[in-house]
């Protein structure tokens, strides 16, 4: 079974809608990348299975991209700090609206993720985006200890990075 086979298990055929979003965002040169547990699992050294899939799209570009998407077949809701689309599979598209991740297009990177070609925020976009999102107080504990775990794997694959974390995530990370 292929990685990208694999997702699709995982997921009941979200690969399909991963490419679709892809294309859309790619045949208008709109600046784009994920961010969040694809972009972890690009720079980790295992990948684990997530059926979301966290955008970041330049703030200028972002009304064209959802009228793309809802004409790729997604469906879309807005929210304070996101905007939600829902393709044909289990796969949770969210565009996030947040300023703190503005800049993360202009830094990403090519990558494969699970045997899709995509654009992936850098390793210290990665990193920093799950710092912010562990510190997040209204985000639900079980998704604050899951960005914990995710800081833990970039450091265990990058321990270069123990140097950019705040001294009381470096102290939680020595600890585990």
């Amino acid at each position: 079974m292929t990685r990208r086979q694999f997702y699709d298990w995982q997921t009941v055929g979200g690969g399909g809608d991963v490419v679709r979003l892809i294309q859309a965002l790619e045949e208008r040169a709109i600046p784009w990348c994920v961010i969040g547990g694809l972009a972890v699992n690009h720079w980790a050294k295992e990948p684990m299975v997530t059926a979301d899939v966290d955008v970041v799209i330049a703030a200028e570009a972002i009304e064209q991209a959802v009228a793309a998407l809802e004409q790729a077949g997604f469906r879309a809701k807005r929210f304070e700090w996101s905007i939600n689309l829902q393709g044909q599979s289990d796969v949770s598209v969210q565009i996030s609206t947040e300023r703190a991740y503005e800049h993360f297009p202009a830094h990403s990177v090519p990558a494969d993720v699970h045997g899709i070609l995509m654009r992936v925020a850098s390793l210290e976009d990665t990193l920093q985006g799950k710092i912010a999102a562990w510190r997040d107080p209204r985000r639900r504990a079980s998704k604050r200890q899951k960005d914990l775990l995710d800081v833990i794997r970039l450091v265990e694959a990058h321990p270069k990075l123990t140097e950019r974390l705040p001294a009381d995530l470096a102290q939680r990370v020595r600890e585990v």
